[in-house]
């Protein structure tokens, strides 16, 4: 399993308006081909960041399957005019689970 791992900085004061966006965009990356789950989580000291983690069975999955797909273009118009900067997307190979 792959975590993939995304911090999300929204432009203030747009915060309801990204949760409401990622809700209908959630199901875009549900139904990719490797996906396992995902969590958005708001941060406590800074409203406008979030925290995004993807699981994925493969890293290609996301990287070459998601990412090169019609659908991810959908991801795009619906979430990333809400980021400022741009998320800076990590991946993450599991070690150790208690």
């Amino acid at each position: 399993m792959i975590l993939e791992h995304a911090v999300l900085d929204v432009r203030p004061g747009e915060g309801t308006a990204f949760e409401a966006a990622f809700a209908t965009a959630s199901p875009i990356i549900a139904s990719m081909p490797g996906f396992l789950g995902l969590r958005l989580e708001r941060c406590m000291e800074r409203a406008d960041r979030y925290l995004l983690l993807v699981e994925w069975e493969r890293l290609e999955d996301h990287t070459e399957g998601f990412r090169g797909s019609a659908e991810f273009e959908r991801w795009r118009e619906l979430l990333h005019r809400f980021y400022d900067p741009s998320p800076e997307v990590e991946h993450y190979e599991e070690i150790t689970r208690r």
